[in-house]
This record gives structure tokens, C-alpha cells and sequence, in this order.
């Protein structure tokens, strides 16, 4: 038999590993190493060389994170892939070999000693932990979710529920939050945790359940590991045999951490055509606020890039991770991640997150807020310790967020001249491509399909963005005094131009563009919107322009005084949406709606005098194919068509990929006459869309809100106003119309009545004169 050995050039020093191997073996094709730390001690002698290390076929299990630092690496180049498309598995779990004997009611345990095991997977699949209400695959929520979770009939039913976990969305449905339970006292239990949300919050009274909690062992494929007793308890389901099935049980968090600095950065790794998998969750690690977003974060996942430069990440798998993929902290410099393939993780997808050293006058929470004579007036950055000049470019991304619901498919945060190209991203259960502020800009969001978003949370968008940065309070009025003594100061943080351009975006539970609480000097063009319009709330300097949103229409949310925003040259569907509207900016004109009486309402706002309205003429819409037919009248109007090219461009991953429903163009349905009520000379309604929800800051559509104030009325002498939503009158709720209606008949005698609102998304509470 002759053997064919490969050939390379003498200048490449290549190493083998395969799970037949053994560490001490010289690394070579015939007698290859075991382990990829045993290969990365065996390059680490070849100074300046290209080093390869090449997997042979099969699953490694980690003992430990494998770090490749800046003091262990000293090649030129350092290629990590899988030999001739074998199919090479880096795992997080280690095997579990135990004895099953049957236990009761299904039920089998086998006696095993384990260092309190996250997850177990049967077969590769992670199952799930014994939990209250069972796991239910067409729940909307956490695959299941109760209100009486935590009610004391419940909890006086188990016995030892230390180590059980709660999860819950936040109250305002603003992602989650999760809970270690330390113990239990009067049939309530002690919770440790919460901090997963940088907006805190009671927890959801609705979407939340318990996990890990031995009585709710009670359904196929629900195990629970007793940790005093050392027993592992697993309910399998039909027609498996457990001993003769395959379990494995995470012990890692994190696989692979590439580590270096600015001033020693690790350089020109490449990982390629492995697969990942079978780590541990890391949501009680999700601690860290990531300045004044929503946001809080554990700077690790399968992959961690610190310190890089000029690293790819190419050609590999992501699956039942129990956290986040991908997670470039810190300086990192002309990286890319290209053509993967992340699904059914925890956590967040593709992650870019600088450091706070790097940002002047950095605040952690959205009310917080550095004072004006003490704020750092320079322009930018003040290090270099954050992502720059990156790409994460053809990725197909679905299924994320499984137990963290604050995540997104590519997360930006703290860094600058970031691109998202030509990703497929769905399934998610909030955005799918998430910018957490303005530093630093320059980003450029291009060819992206993301749809199938905010699934499981609420007000936000399938893209989202906060804009939080140095100059920006709640306070619509206090900005504008800001801009007034400090012209520019809106372009400290957002020195470049944030582009979206040329994406198609979806979302049903929110906005396909949510541009929230400040976000500024954006430029959002030939974007095709599918369902939730969008959404402009505070900020400056946004031009967009030469958009298409089919079944929605655009919303205005608050502008600023002078904010230069531009809304031209797109093509609209439904009515505009403007809530809280003082100013309209720098120009709404020249636009194409479908149906004229959406032109017509724009005519009554005092807008869009140069629009048009009518057939377009669109090439097939019923297929998505929006571009415009050559004798379109949108062309009249400065609209031009632009190319739909969107998501993941491989071949093998546009076969796996899932598209968006594109569904009819439909016309204006009626509006309903909202009921309205007059009280103190302000007119109030009820809160009924979710542009009211989120431009107020609501958790929940109870109150009223204020949406027109008569001269010299006594809600004006009040000092009450528009916008305002009032929630209690005399500390009884007001819920509705209909409340109001009745509490201020029962208080109408009342000289002095104290009343509380919502203003600029924080309680307030008054003392009114009635007379």
C-alpha cells in the first residue's frame, strides 16, 4: 500500500492532531498530537513562520479554555482548520459515562459525582433541566412561561429548591433578567441576581419560570442532579434507553481565548471549518453595563478576541452553545468573521464591545449623566482599546437568544468603522442587529436580510439603536439647551456617519428600523422595511432617503429643535405615525405613498407638498422584487432603484437558509375614532399603539394619555403636559378612559388633588388646583 503524503512549501511548518493521536507524539501526519494545546507548544519554538495545525475528523473535548496570548505565540501566521473537510468538533462538554437504574413514575438515576452540571446533552442535544412549566417548543416565550411561578402554594411543594434558576423578561418586556436561588424562608424564595438588564425592573408578572427544581421532574427528556446525594435523575423519552445512549455534560463556558493588547496584539489567526458546541450558559455571568444602553454583558464566548489584529474567523459551525458565539472585546483590528454557520445558542451571535477606558465621560446607566462643567469636551475616543475596521460578513444566524433574551445577531458596542455585510439573521428574540451608542461610528449595515424579530420581547426593532452618548438626557427641553450653549457637542461620541443601506428588515413586534433615544448623524438609505416601518425617536443629523416600507409608514417620535433630519425621496404606504412632534426637522417631502389617503393625512400635518401618490409600479412585489418599472412615477419624485441583494452570498448556506414572508400590499385600513375625554381643559385617550408605549416609556398600556391642551385651561396652570400619561389619580389607578371618567367625577370637589404621571419616562407626581 503506498501512502500519499501531502505536500507544502518549505517555508510552512504544519502540525496534526487527531483523536487517535497522542501528546507525545512529534505532531506529524503519521503520528499526529492529541491536543491543541499539545500543537500550540509544539509551534511555539518556529518564530516568523506560517504555521498550520490540522485536525483530523472527530470531537475534542476540552479539558480547559485553550488561550493563545501574545507570549505564546510568535508565528507569522497561525492557521487552526480541519484537514481535507473532515469534520472537526471543538466541545465544551465532557463525556458522562453512568449506570442508569430505573428510579419511579419513568424516572432513572444514576449515582455520579459532578461539579454542578449546566447543562446535559443527549446524543449532542441539550436537554432540559427539570423545570415548572414544562418545556413547550410552540411557547412564545422561554419555551414556556407561568404566572404563578413563585407563589407560595407552589413553592411550599419543594423541599431543597437551592441551585434552581429564575428567569423572567423584564417588566416593560425589555429583555430578561435570571435569578440563583440561595434558599428558601417562609415558603419564598431568596433570589440572587437580576442583573442582566442595564434598565432594572420588577420582574415580568407574566413570562417567567423556574428550572433545576428536583418536584418538577415530571416530563420526558427533564433531568436534575442532587448535589448532596450525587445522584443524577433523568426522565428519558420514549424508546430511549439510557444505557445505551450518548451523554455529554458541559464544563466550559468559553473554548478558545485569542489574547493579546494594543501594544502586543496577537496577529493573523485563523480558525477555520471547525464546528463549536456544548458550552455552558453564562447568563449569571451577564453583568457588566455597557454605558447607557439596555445592555449588560459577559465578555466571553466560544470564541473571545482580545488584543487582535487581522485574525478570521471563517467556515465554522456554532450550535447548542449556552452562551455567546463570537465576542471581540477590546482593541481588535481588521478581523473578520465570514461564512458561518451560528445557530441554537444561548446568548448573542457576533459581538463587538471596546472598553469604557477608551470613551470620555462615560455614563453606565440611562439616567445617569456626567454634569456639563465636569464632561470631557474632546472629540472621540481617548485609547485605542476597542474594535476598529472589522467585518462580520455572510454569516447565517438563527435561533439565538434560547435563554438570554437581550442579544442580537451582531452587537456593536464602544467601537468604530464596524461592517455588517450580507448576514442572514432570524429568529431571534430581540434585534437582530443591535447598536448600543453612538461611539464611534462610522459603521456600515449593508445586504443584510434580518427578519422573524423581537419575537419574544417588545419595543424595539429588528435593527436597533440607542444613541445615549455624551450630550443626551431624557429630557427633550434640557437637550436642547445643551445644543443651544454647545453647538456640535451631539458629534463628540458619533465622529462618522453611521450607514444602513441596501438591507431588508422585518419586524412584526416592533420597527424594522428602531433608531431610539438619541441616535444621531446616521445615513439610512435603499433599505426595503417589510412590516414595522421606521422609527426616528430624538437625535440629529439623520438623512433617509430612498427607502421602501411596505405596510407600514414612518415614525416621527419627538424630535429635537434644529435636528436637520431629512425623510425624502422614499416610497410610504400607510399614513405617518408622528407622536410628540414640536419640530419635523430639516425637510419630509418628496416622497411616494400608495394610497393617496396616507398623502392626504401628510397634507394635513403640513408636510410632503412636492410628494405623490398612486401605482408605483413595482416590478413583483408579490415576490419582494420592489424595483421599479422604467415609467414608475416614484422616478418623479428623485426615487431610484437599487439593488436587493440580500443575506448570506455562500452556497451552502443559502441552501439552508430562511426567507422572509413577503405578504400582500395592503391598503389603508380605517382608523377607529379613539375615545377621548376632556378633564381640566387637556384631552386625554387611551394608550393604544406601540409608538405610545415606547415614546412614553410604558411597561403596559395602563394610563391615559395627554394629547391636546386648550389656552389658559387649568392643565396648563397645572403645569401639565403634552404627551404627559397620567396613571393615578388620589393613588387609585387610572387604567383607562373609562377610569378617568369615574375618579374625576368621585374627585370633582376636590380643591387640591394629587395626581401621577409618566414624563420623559420617569414617574412624577403633582399637586393640582382643580379650581
Amino acid at each position: 500500500m503506498v501512502i500519499l503524503l501531502p505536500l507544502f512549501c518549505a517555508a510552512q511548518k504544519n502540525f496534526y492532531v487527531a483523536t487517535t493521536g497522542t501528546d507525545k507524539n512529534p505532531g506529524t501526519f503519521l503520528k499526529p498530537l492529541k491536543t491543541l494545546e499539545s500543537a500550540l507548544k509544539k509551534a511555539s519554538p518556529f518564530k516568523h513562520e506560517d504555521i498550520r495545525i490540522y485536525f483530523r475528523g472527530g470531537t475534542y473535548m476540552m479539558d480547559k479554555t485553550v488561550e493563545i496570548s501574545a507570549a505564546n505565540y510568535t508565528a507569522s501566521t497561525l492557521t487552526i482548520q480541519s484537514y481535507q473537510n473532515e469534520k472537526v468538533i471543538f466541545s465544551g462538554a465532557k463525556p458522562l459515562k453512568a449506570i442508569w437504574q430505573h428510579y419511579r413514575n419513568g424516572i432513572y438515576q444514576a449515582k455520579i459525582a459532578l461539579e454542578r452540571p449546566d447543562r446535559l446533552f443527549l446524543n449532542g442535544k441539550a436537554l432540559p433541566m427539570a423545570r415548572y412549566p414544562n418545556f413547550d417548543p410552540k411557547a412564545r416565550v422561554f419555551n414556556g412561561t407561568a404566572a404563578d411561578v413563585l407563589d407560595s402554594a407552589r413553592i411550599a411543594n419543594w423541599h431543597h429548591p437551592k441551585g434552581a434558576y429564575v428567569h423572567t423578561l423584564h417588566s416593560g418586556e425589555w429583555g430578561g433578567f435570571h435569578y440563583l436561588v440561595t434558599g428558601k424562608q417562609k415558603n419564598k424564595l431568596i433570589l440572587e441576581g437580576g442583573w442582566q438588564n442595564n434598565r432594572p425592573s420588577p420582574m415580568n408578572d407574566k413570562y417567567r419560570f423556574i428550572e433545576n427544581v428536583f418536584e418538577e421532574l415530571d416530563a420526558p427528556n427533564e433531568w436534575f442532579y442532587d448535589e448532596d446525594k450525587k445522584i443524577l435523575y433523568f426522565y428519558p423519552p420514549k424508546g430511549t434507553n439510557p444505557n445505551t445512549a450518548s451523554f455529554s455534560v458541559s464544563h466550559l463556558t468559553d473554548i478558545l481565548h485569542i489574547v493579546g493588547s494594543n501594544a502586543q496584539p496577537v496577529k493573523n489567526i485563523h480558525i477555520n471549518q471547525i464546528d463549536f458546541t456544548q458550552t455552558a450558559r453564562s447568563f449569571m455571568l451577564t453583568k457588566e453595563p455597557l454605558l447607557r444602553s439596555d445592555w449588560t454583558i459577559y465578555r466571553g464566548g466560544a470564541i473571545l478576541l482580545d488584543g487582535t489584529e487581522n485574525s478570521k474567523i471563517t467556515n465554522c459551525s456554532f450550535y447548542e452553545l449556552g452562551g455567546n458565539a463570537i465576542f471581540m472585546s477590546n482593541y481588535n483590528k481588521h478581523n473578520l468573521v465570514k461564512d458561518n454557520l451560528i445557530y441554537n445558542i444561548g446568548a448573542s451571535a457576533i459581538s463587538f464591545v471596546g472598553s469604557p477606558d477608551a470613551v470620555r465621560s462615560p455614563s453606565f446607566r440611562y439616567e445617569e449623566y456626567v454634569a456639563l462643567e465636569q464632561m470631557d469636551m474632546k472629540k472621540g475616543p481617548k485609547s485605542n482599546n476597542y474594535p476598529q475596521y472589522c467585518t462580520a460578513s455572510g454569516n447565517l444566524i438563527h435561533h439565538i437568544g434560547l435563554i438570554e433574551k437581550q442579544v442580537a445577531g451582531a452587537q456593536i458596542s464602544m467601537a468604530a468603522h464596524i461592517t455588517i455585510s450580507h448576514n442572514t439573521i432570524y429568529k431571534v428574540p430581540r434585534a437582530g442587529i443591535n447598536i448600543s451608542e453612538g461611539t464611534w461610528g462610522g459603521h456600515i449595515i449593508e445586504f443584510n436580510d434580518v427578519f422573524d424579530t423581537v419575537l419574544e420581547t417588545g419595543d424595539h426593532g429588528a435593527f436597533n439603536s440607542w444613541g445615549r452618548d455624551r450630550y443626551w438626557l431624557p429630557n427633550i427641553k434640557d437637550v436642547e439647551n445643551i445644543l443651544t450653549k454647545y453647538p456640535g457637542i451631539e458629534y463628540l461620541d458619533v465622529i462618522d456617519p453611521i450607514t444602513l443601506r441596501n438591507n431588508r428588515f422585518q419586524c412584526d413586534h416592533g420597527w424594522d428600523i428602531d433608531l431610539d433615544d438619541g441616535s444621531s448623524n446616521y445615513l439610512i438609505y435603499n433599505n426595503v422595511c417589510l412590516s414595522g416601518g421606521l422609527k426616528l425617536r430624538e437625535g440629529y443629523h439623520r438623512k433617509v432617503y430612498n427607502n421602501i416600507i411596505i405596510n407600514n409608514t414612518f415614525h416621527p417620535h419627538v424630535w429635537f429643535r434644529n435636528s436637520d433630519d431629512v425623510f425624502a425621496h422614499n416610497i410610504v404606504t400607510q399614513p405617518y405615525a408622528p407622536i410628540r412632534m414640536p419640530y419635523w426637522g430639516k425637510q419630509v417631502d418628496s416622497n411616494f405613498f400608495l394610497f393617496p389617503a396616507a398623502l392626504q393625512k401628510a397634507h394635513q400635518l403640513g408636510l410632503d407638498k412636492n410628494s405623490l401618490s398612486g401605482d408605483v409600479l413595482f416590478v413583483n412585489a408579490s415576490i419582494g422584487n420592489y424595483s421599479l418599472k422604467p415609467q414608475s412615477p416614484a422616478i418623479k419624485i428623485g426615487f431610484k432603484s437599487f439593488e436587493m441583494n440580500f443575506g448570506v452570498t455562500a452556497a451552502h448556506l443559502k441552501k439552508l437558509a430562511a426567507k422572509p414572508n413577503i405578504r400582500p400590499i395592503q391598503d389603508l385600513v380605517a382608523e377607529k375614532e379613539s375615545i377621548r375625554l376632556n378633564w381640566l381643559g387637556a384631552t386625554f385617550k387611551n394608550i393604544e399603539t406601540l409608538g405610545e408605549l415606547s415614546a412614553a416609556g410604558l411597561h403596559d398600556k395602563d394610563g391615559v394619555l395627554l394629547i391636546e391642551l386648550l389656552p389658559s385651561s387649568l392643565a396648563i396652570k397645572n403645569k401639565l403636559q403634552k404627551g404627559d400619561v397620567l396613571v393615578a389619580i388620589a393613588n387609585e389607578k387610572v387604567k383607562s378612559i373609562k377610569d378617568l371618567a369615574m375618579l374625576s367625577q368621585k374627585y370633582k370637589q376636590a380643591q387640591n388633588l394629587e395626581i401621577t404621571l409618566v414624563r420623559d419616562q420617569r414617574k412624577k407626581v403633582l399637586m393640582i388646583v382643580q379650581k
